[in-house]
Protein backbone atom coordinates (compact mmCIF):
# COMPACT_ATOMS: atom_id res chain seq x y z
CA UNK A 1 0.00 0.00 0.00
CA UNK A 2 0.98 3.22 -0.87
CA UNK A 3 2.37 5.70 1.80
CA UNK A 4 1.12 9.02 1.01
CA UNK A 5 3.99 10.51 3.81
CA UNK A 6 6.92 9.18 1.60
CA UNK A 7 4.94 10.54 -1.51
CA UNK A 8 3.59 13.85 -1.18
CA UNK A 9 6.69 15.67 -2.73
CA UNK A 10 6.10 13.63 -6.01
CA UNK A 11 2.45 14.60 -5.63
CA UNK A 12 3.11 17.97 -5.19
CA UNK A 13 5.49 18.24 -7.92
CA UNK A 14 2.79 16.12 -10.50
CA UNK A 15 0.03 18.67 -9.23
CA UNK A 16 2.52 21.88 -9.56
CA UNK A 17 3.07 20.30 -13.08
CA UNK A 18 -0.51 20.00 -14.22
CA UNK A 19 -1.54 23.70 -12.52
CA UNK A 20 1.11 25.28 -14.77
CA UNK A 21 0.15 23.19 -17.94
CA UNK A 22 -3.71 24.12 -17.77
CA UNK A 23 -3.85 27.48 -16.98
CA UNK A 24 -0.69 28.06 -19.68
CA UNK A 25 -1.44 31.44 -20.96
CA UNK A 26 -0.82 30.42 -24.61
CA UNK A 27 -2.40 32.91 -26.81
CA UNK A 28 -1.53 35.81 -24.80
CA UNK A 29 0.58 38.30 -26.89
CA UNK A 30 3.23 39.15 -24.01
CA UNK A 31 3.64 35.18 -23.55
CA UNK A 32 4.23 34.33 -26.96
CA UNK A 33 6.12 37.47 -27.28
CA UNK A 34 8.22 35.87 -24.50
CA UNK A 35 8.56 32.23 -26.00
CA UNK A 36 10.24 33.95 -29.01
CA UNK A 37 12.46 36.03 -27.41
CA UNK A 38 13.71 32.70 -25.60
CA UNK A 39 14.17 31.02 -28.78
CA UNK A 40 15.66 33.94 -30.37
CA UNK A 41 18.11 34.55 -27.86
CA UNK A 42 19.46 30.85 -27.54
CA UNK A 43 19.78 30.91 -31.17
CA UNK A 44 21.65 34.06 -30.87
CA UNK A 45 24.05 33.02 -28.27
CA UNK A 46 24.36 29.54 -30.47
CA UNK A 47 25.20 31.54 -33.28
CA UNK A 48 27.48 33.52 -31.59
CA UNK A 49 28.76 32.93 -28.49
CA UNK A 50 29.00 28.79 -28.75
CA UNK A 51 31.48 28.39 -31.62
CA UNK A 52 34.18 31.31 -31.30
CA UNK A 53 33.69 31.66 -26.81
CA UNK A 54 32.58 28.57 -25.23
CA UNK A 55 34.65 26.03 -27.68
CA UNK A 56 38.36 27.51 -26.79
CA UNK A 57 37.49 28.13 -23.20
CA UNK A 58 36.46 24.55 -22.76
CA UNK A 59 39.81 23.52 -24.53
CA UNK A 60 41.67 26.11 -22.20
CA UNK A 61 39.76 24.77 -19.14
CA UNK A 62 40.69 21.04 -20.25
CA UNK A 63 44.12 21.99 -20.65
CA UNK A 64 44.32 23.43 -17.41
CA UNK A 65 43.93 20.24 -16.14
CA UNK A 66 45.95 18.02 -18.13
CA UNK A 67 49.38 20.75 -18.92
CA UNK A 68 49.07 22.74 -15.89
CA UNK A 69 50.63 21.14 -12.93
CA UNK A 70 48.82 20.68 -9.27
CA UNK A 71 52.00 22.18 -7.83
CA UNK A 72 52.20 25.03 -10.25
CA UNK A 73 47.82 26.06 -9.63
CA UNK A 74 49.21 26.09 -5.32
CA UNK A 75 52.01 27.77 -5.61
CA UNK A 76 50.19 30.62 -7.61
CA UNK A 77 46.50 30.37 -6.90
CA UNK A 78 46.74 27.71 -3.78
CA UNK A 79 45.00 28.50 -0.38
CA UNK A 80 48.59 28.98 0.70
CA UNK A 81 50.06 30.92 -1.63
CA UNK A 82 51.55 34.42 -1.79
CA UNK A 83 47.84 36.99 -0.88
CA UNK A 84 49.28 39.64 -2.67
CA UNK A 85 50.50 37.35 -6.12
CA UNK A 86 47.16 35.48 -6.19
CA UNK A 87 44.87 38.16 -6.05
CA UNK A 88 47.29 40.51 -7.63
CA UNK A 89 46.81 37.98 -10.89
CA UNK A 90 43.45 36.70 -9.90
CA UNK A 91 42.30 40.30 -10.20
CA UNK A 92 43.77 41.45 -13.60
CA UNK A 93 42.94 38.12 -15.55
CA UNK A 94 40.00 40.40 -17.61
CA UNK A 95 43.01 42.94 -19.14
CA UNK A 96 43.94 39.62 -21.04
CA UNK A 97 40.47 37.57 -21.48
CA UNK A 98 37.83 39.43 -23.09
CA UNK A 99 34.87 37.00 -21.94
CA UNK A 100 31.28 37.12 -20.89
CA UNK A 101 30.06 35.77 -17.64
CA UNK A 102 29.57 32.15 -18.97
CA UNK A 103 32.87 31.69 -21.12
CA UNK A 104 35.01 32.39 -18.28
CA UNK A 105 32.97 29.46 -16.44
CA UNK A 106 35.00 26.63 -17.83
CA UNK A 107 38.36 28.15 -17.07
CA UNK A 108 37.18 28.95 -13.23
CA UNK A 109 36.12 25.22 -13.34
CA UNK A 110 39.86 24.38 -14.77
CA UNK A 111 41.37 26.28 -12.09
CA UNK A 112 39.44 25.30 -8.99
CA UNK A 113 39.88 21.13 -9.68
CA UNK A 114 43.54 21.88 -10.30
CA UNK A 115 43.46 22.99 -6.24
CA UNK A 116 43.45 26.76 -6.51
CA UNK A 117 42.09 28.54 -3.15
CA UNK A 118 38.72 29.50 -2.87
CA UNK A 119 39.17 33.29 -2.34
CA UNK A 120 41.78 33.81 -5.83
CA UNK A 121 39.51 31.50 -7.89
CA UNK A 122 36.61 33.66 -7.11
CA UNK A 123 38.38 37.05 -7.37
CA UNK A 124 39.33 35.40 -11.11
CA UNK A 125 35.68 34.56 -11.36
CA UNK A 126 34.50 38.05 -11.43
CA UNK A 127 37.47 39.95 -12.88
CA UNK A 128 37.37 38.01 -16.47
CA UNK A 129 34.33 39.75 -17.27
CA UNK A 130 34.45 42.45 -15.60
CA UNK A 131 37.99 44.07 -16.04
CA UNK A 132 37.62 43.72 -19.86
CA UNK A 133 39.41 46.39 -21.31
CA UNK A 134 37.63 46.58 -24.79
CA UNK A 135 34.36 46.89 -22.18
CA UNK A 136 36.08 50.06 -19.83
CA UNK A 137 36.74 51.73 -23.40
CA UNK A 138 33.75 51.76 -25.02
CA UNK A 139 32.51 52.88 -21.97
CA UNK A 140 34.33 56.01 -21.26
CA UNK A 141 33.98 56.41 -24.96
CA UNK A 142 29.91 56.33 -25.14
CA UNK A 143 28.96 56.84 -21.51
CA UNK A 144 31.60 59.30 -20.77
CA UNK A 145 35.11 59.21 -18.95
CA UNK A 146 34.24 59.14 -15.06
CA UNK A 147 31.91 56.07 -15.49
CA UNK A 148 34.29 54.37 -17.61
CA UNK A 149 37.21 55.05 -14.47
CA UNK A 150 34.62 54.09 -11.66
CA UNK A 151 33.84 50.75 -13.46
CA UNK A 152 37.85 49.95 -14.32
CA UNK A 153 38.58 50.79 -10.40
CA UNK A 154 35.90 49.35 -9.12
CA UNK A 155 35.86 46.10 -10.91
CA UNK A 156 39.48 45.81 -9.54
CA UNK A 157 38.86 46.49 -6.72
CA UNK A 158 35.68 44.11 -6.25
CA UNK A 159 37.61 41.30 -7.50
CA UNK A 160 39.96 41.17 -4.74
CA UNK A 161 37.58 42.24 -1.92
CA UNK A 162 35.36 39.38 -2.75
CA UNK A 163 38.01 37.05 -2.94
CA UNK A 164 38.97 37.85 0.61
CA UNK A 165 35.59 37.77 1.76
CA UNK A 166 34.94 34.22 0.21
CA UNK A 167 37.81 32.88 1.42
CA UNK A 168 37.02 34.49 5.07
CA UNK A 169 33.76 33.28 5.20
CA UNK A 170 34.62 29.13 4.11
CA UNK A 171 37.52 29.86 5.98
CA UNK A 172 36.47 26.41 7.84
CA UNK A 173 36.83 24.64 4.12
CA UNK A 174 39.56 26.32 3.57
CA UNK A 175 41.91 24.91 5.98
CA UNK A 176 40.36 21.36 5.48
CA UNK A 177 41.62 21.48 2.17
CA UNK A 178 45.15 22.74 3.08
CA UNK A 179 45.32 20.24 5.70
CA UNK A 180 45.43 17.40 3.16
CA UNK A 181 48.55 19.02 1.89
CA UNK A 182 51.21 19.91 4.88
CA UNK A 183 54.26 20.14 3.21
CA UNK A 184 55.67 23.56 3.31
CA UNK A 185 57.21 23.38 0.18
CA UNK A 186 55.70 22.38 -3.31
CA UNK A 187 57.58 20.55 -6.19
CA UNK A 188 58.78 22.39 -9.06
CA UNK A 189 56.62 21.92 -11.90
CA UNK A 190 56.93 19.16 -14.96
CA UNK A 191 57.24 21.25 -17.57
CA UNK A 192 59.17 24.52 -17.95
CA UNK A 193 57.23 27.10 -17.50
CA UNK A 194 57.97 29.45 -20.31
CA UNK A 195 56.99 25.97 -22.24
CA UNK A 196 53.30 26.10 -20.56
CA UNK A 197 52.64 30.05 -21.04
CA UNK A 198 54.10 29.76 -24.66
CA UNK A 199 51.20 27.19 -25.12
CA UNK A 200 48.38 28.83 -22.89
CA UNK A 201 48.98 32.57 -24.74
CA UNK A 202 48.16 30.91 -28.17
CA UNK A 203 44.89 29.28 -27.05
CA UNK A 204 43.80 32.77 -25.15
CA UNK A 205 45.27 34.09 -28.76
CA UNK A 206 42.70 32.54 -30.14
CA UNK A 207 40.14 33.13 -27.99
CA UNK A 208 41.04 36.99 -27.76
CA UNK A 209 41.32 37.64 -31.40
CA UNK A 210 38.48 35.63 -32.50
CA UNK A 211 36.41 37.42 -30.77
CA UNK A 212 37.32 41.08 -31.16
CA UNK A 213 35.02 43.18 -31.87
CA UNK A 214 35.06 44.90 -35.31
CA UNK A 215 33.12 47.38 -34.27
CA UNK A 216 36.38 49.69 -34.02
CA UNK A 217 37.31 51.40 -37.10
CA UNK A 218 40.20 53.57 -35.78
CA UNK A 219 43.92 53.58 -33.93
CA UNK A 220 45.17 49.98 -32.53
CA UNK A 221 42.00 48.62 -32.30
CA UNK A 222 40.71 49.02 -35.35
CA UNK A 223 44.05 47.89 -37.00
CA UNK A 224 43.41 44.52 -34.75
CA UNK A 225 39.77 44.40 -35.65
CA UNK A 226 40.81 44.53 -39.30
CA UNK A 227 43.63 41.72 -38.94
CA UNK A 228 41.75 39.86 -36.50
CA UNK A 229 41.69 36.51 -38.88
CA UNK A 230 44.88 36.64 -39.53
CA UNK A 231 45.82 36.92 -36.00
CA UNK A 232 43.67 34.11 -35.43
CA UNK A 233 44.77 31.91 -37.91
CA UNK A 234 48.44 32.50 -37.02
CA UNK A 235 48.01 31.53 -33.41
CA UNK A 236 46.30 28.36 -34.40
CA UNK A 237 49.19 28.24 -36.40
CA UNK A 238 51.39 28.44 -33.24
CA UNK A 239 49.57 26.15 -31.29
CA UNK A 240 49.33 23.44 -33.69
CA UNK A 241 53.28 23.81 -33.96
CA UNK A 242 53.89 23.32 -30.79
CA UNK A 243 51.59 20.39 -29.98
CA UNK A 244 53.62 18.70 -33.05
CA UNK A 245 56.93 19.66 -31.84
CA UNK A 246 56.14 18.94 -27.49
CA UNK A 247 52.68 16.93 -26.95
CA UNK A 248 53.42 13.94 -29.62
CA UNK A 249 50.97 14.77 -31.58
CA UNK A 250 50.98 13.26 -35.23
CA UNK A 251 52.35 15.48 -37.66
CA UNK A 252 49.59 13.91 -40.18
CA UNK A 253 46.54 14.76 -37.85
CA UNK A 254 47.83 18.48 -37.81
CA UNK A 255 48.02 18.38 -41.42
CA UNK A 256 44.43 16.79 -41.87
CA UNK A 257 43.07 19.63 -39.93
CA UNK A 258 45.32 22.15 -40.84
CA UNK A 259 44.74 21.56 -45.00
CA UNK A 260 40.71 21.73 -45.08
CA UNK A 261 40.59 24.77 -43.08
CA UNK A 262 42.53 26.27 -45.49
CA UNK A 263 40.80 25.11 -48.23
CA UNK A 264 38.02 26.35 -46.17
CA UNK A 265 38.81 29.44 -46.03
CA UNK A 266 40.03 29.78 -49.87
CA UNK A 267 36.74 28.64 -51.05
CA UNK A 268 34.57 30.80 -48.42
CA UNK A 269 36.86 33.60 -47.11
CA UNK A 270 33.47 35.15 -45.05
CA UNK A 271 32.45 31.61 -43.63
CA UNK A 272 34.58 32.51 -40.11
CA UNK A 273 31.97 30.32 -37.86
CA UNK A 274 31.69 27.75 -40.25
CA UNK A 275 35.46 27.35 -40.71
CA UNK A 276 36.58 27.78 -36.75
CA UNK A 277 33.59 25.21 -35.92
CA UNK A 278 34.77 22.49 -38.71
CA UNK A 279 38.86 23.42 -37.62
CA UNK A 280 37.53 22.50 -33.99
CA UNK A 281 35.71 19.35 -34.87
CA UNK A 282 38.58 18.13 -37.15
CA UNK A 283 41.08 18.37 -34.29
CA UNK A 284 39.08 17.22 -31.66
CA UNK A 285 37.77 13.92 -33.51
CA UNK A 286 41.61 13.59 -34.37
CA UNK A 287 42.51 14.43 -30.78
CA UNK A 288 40.07 12.26 -29.17
CA UNK A 289 42.25 9.39 -30.51
CA UNK A 290 45.46 10.28 -29.11
CA UNK A 291 46.72 8.03 -26.50
CA UNK A 292 49.03 10.37 -25.09
CA UNK A 293 48.57 13.99 -23.35
CA UNK A 294 46.54 15.32 -26.18
CA UNK A 295 43.83 12.41 -25.80
CA UNK A 296 43.64 13.28 -21.69
CA UNK A 297 42.94 16.94 -22.91
CA UNK A 298 40.35 16.37 -25.14
CA UNK A 299 38.82 13.48 -22.67
CA UNK A 300 38.93 16.26 -19.80
CA UNK A 301 37.69 19.03 -22.27
CA UNK A 302 34.59 16.80 -22.97
CA UNK A 303 33.69 16.38 -19.18
CA UNK A 304 33.60 20.65 -18.70
CA UNK A 305 31.40 20.37 -21.78
CA UNK A 306 29.06 17.74 -20.92
CA UNK A 307 28.47 19.17 -17.76
CA UNK A 308 28.48 23.37 -18.44
CA UNK A 309 27.10 23.62 -22.07
CA UNK A 310 23.21 22.43 -21.33
CA UNK A 311 22.98 24.34 -18.60
CA UNK A 312 23.95 27.50 -20.10
CA UNK A 313 21.55 26.73 -23.04
CA UNK A 314 18.97 26.40 -20.27
CA UNK A 315 19.98 29.47 -18.35
CA UNK A 316 20.05 31.18 -21.69
CA UNK A 317 16.33 30.15 -22.75
CA UNK A 318 14.83 31.16 -19.60
CA UNK A 319 16.83 34.40 -19.56
CA UNK A 320 15.55 35.20 -22.88
CA UNK A 321 11.72 34.41 -22.03
CA UNK A 322 12.07 36.32 -18.57
CA UNK A 323 14.02 39.65 -19.68
CA UNK A 324 13.64 39.40 -23.35
CA UNK A 325 16.94 40.50 -25.70
CA UNK A 326 18.11 44.30 -25.85
CA UNK A 327 15.13 46.41 -27.40
CA UNK A 328 13.06 43.62 -27.52
CA UNK A 329 10.58 42.50 -24.02
CA UNK A 330 10.41 39.28 -22.28
CA UNK A 331 7.79 38.04 -20.47
CA UNK A 332 8.69 41.30 -17.80
CA UNK A 333 7.87 44.70 -19.42
CA UNK A 334 10.94 46.71 -19.88
CA UNK A 335 9.17 49.84 -18.33
CA UNK A 336 9.16 47.79 -14.51
CA UNK A 337 13.26 48.46 -15.07
CA UNK A 338 13.56 51.67 -16.94
CA UNK A 339 10.95 53.12 -14.31
CA UNK A 340 12.83 51.35 -11.02
CA UNK A 341 16.43 52.84 -11.68
CA UNK A 342 15.82 56.83 -11.73
CA UNK A 343 17.47 58.82 -8.98
CA UNK A 344 19.74 57.46 -6.48
CA UNK A 345 17.77 55.93 -3.94
CA UNK A 346 19.19 52.39 -2.06
CA UNK A 347 16.18 50.70 -4.35
CA UNK A 348 17.15 52.15 -7.48
CA UNK A 349 20.68 50.76 -6.88
CA UNK A 350 19.75 47.36 -5.75
CA UNK A 351 17.03 46.85 -8.53
CA UNK A 352 20.04 47.65 -11.06
CA UNK A 353 22.13 45.23 -9.15
CA UNK A 354 19.50 42.97 -9.22
CA UNK A 355 18.50 42.98 -12.78
CA UNK A 356 22.20 43.00 -13.87
CA UNK A 357 23.01 40.19 -11.96
CA UNK A 358 20.41 37.83 -13.29
CA UNK A 359 20.61 39.82 -17.23
CA UNK A 360 22.54 38.41 -19.76
CA UNK A 361 24.76 40.68 -20.92
CA UNK A 362 27.31 39.44 -24.00
CA UNK A 363 31.06 40.98 -23.77
CA UNK A 364 30.61 44.94 -25.17
CA UNK A 365 26.59 44.83 -24.96
CA UNK A 366 26.21 46.12 -21.68
CA UNK A 367 27.45 49.54 -22.94
CA UNK A 368 24.61 50.55 -25.37
CA UNK A 369 21.88 48.78 -23.06
CA UNK A 370 22.67 51.06 -20.37
CA UNK A 371 23.20 54.22 -22.65
CA UNK A 372 19.63 53.38 -23.73
CA UNK A 373 18.46 53.37 -20.16
CA UNK A 374 20.33 56.33 -18.96
CA UNK A 375 18.50 58.21 -22.14
CA UNK A 376 14.89 56.84 -20.35
CA UNK A 377 16.34 58.42 -16.86
CA UNK A 378 18.49 55.79 -15.29
CA UNK A 379 20.19 57.55 -12.39
CA UNK A 380 24.53 57.80 -12.69
CA UNK A 381 24.94 55.40 -9.40
CA UNK A 382 22.49 52.99 -10.69
CA UNK A 383 24.14 52.82 -14.08
CA UNK A 384 27.89 51.98 -11.79
CA UNK A 385 26.12 49.26 -10.02
CA UNK A 386 24.74 47.52 -13.22
CA UNK A 387 27.70 47.67 -14.79
CA UNK A 388 29.77 46.50 -11.87
CA UNK A 389 27.12 43.28 -11.35
CA UNK A 390 25.91 42.85 -14.70
CA UNK A 391 28.94 41.68 -17.21
CA UNK A 392 30.26 39.48 -13.99
CA UNK A 393 26.67 37.24 -13.42
CA UNK A 394 23.84 36.39 -14.82
CA UNK A 395 21.26 33.95 -14.90
CA UNK A 396 23.02 31.05 -17.09
CA UNK A 397 26.42 31.26 -15.07
CA UNK A 398 24.92 31.31 -11.61
CA UNK A 399 22.96 27.92 -12.78
CA UNK A 400 26.37 26.27 -13.65
CA UNK A 401 28.63 27.61 -10.94
CA UNK A 402 26.20 25.74 -8.36
CA UNK A 403 27.32 22.80 -10.27
CA UNK A 404 30.83 23.79 -9.65
CA UNK A 405 31.00 25.06 -6.14
CA UNK A 406 27.98 24.59 -4.64
CA UNK A 407 24.94 26.70 -3.92
CA UNK A 408 26.11 27.93 -0.89
CA UNK A 409 28.73 29.09 -1.91
CA UNK A 410 27.30 30.06 -5.13
CA UNK A 411 24.90 31.67 -3.01
CA UNK A 412 27.28 33.89 -1.35
CA UNK A 413 29.36 34.66 -4.29
CA UNK A 414 25.97 36.54 -5.87
CA UNK A 415 24.72 38.16 -2.92
CA UNK A 416 28.18 39.67 -1.94
CA UNK A 417 28.60 41.21 -5.81
CA UNK A 418 25.09 42.47 -5.12
CA UNK A 419 25.90 43.83 -1.93
CA UNK A 420 28.83 45.83 -3.45
CA UNK A 421 27.44 46.89 -6.27
CA UNK A 422 24.55 48.41 -4.56
CA UNK A 423 26.62 50.24 -1.61
CA UNK A 424 29.47 51.40 -4.81
CA UNK A 425 26.34 52.71 -6.70
CA UNK A 426 25.14 54.63 -3.64
CA UNK A 427 28.15 56.10 -2.87
CA UNK A 428 29.11 57.32 -6.86
CA UNK A 429 25.49 58.50 -6.87
CA UNK A 430 25.41 60.39 -4.31
CA UNK A 431 29.80 62.38 -5.08
CA UNK A 432 28.70 62.63 -9.23
CA UNK A 433 25.01 62.10 -9.06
Amino acid sequence: MTSWKSEWKALALIVTAFLAAFYLPVGSLRFNSAVFEALELVKWYAREHVILCLIPAFFIAGAITVFVSKESVMRYLGPRSNKILAYGVASISGTILAVCSCTVLPIFAGITRMGAGLGPATAFLYSGPAINVLAIILTARVLGLELGVARAVGAVIFSVIIGLLMHFIFRKENRVDDAGNPDESLPEAARPLWNTSLYFFSMIAILVFANWSQSESSGFFGLVAMMKWWLTGLAALGLGWMLVSWYEFAKWHAMFVAVPVLLLVLLFPDQHLLVFGIGALLFAALASRNKGAVGEWFDSTWVFTKQILPLLLGGVLVSGFLLGRPGHEGVIPSWWISESVGGNSLWANFFASITGAFMYFATLTEVPILQGLIGAGMGKGPALALLLAGPALSLPSILVLGSIIGWKKTGVFVLLVVVMATTSGLIYGSLFG
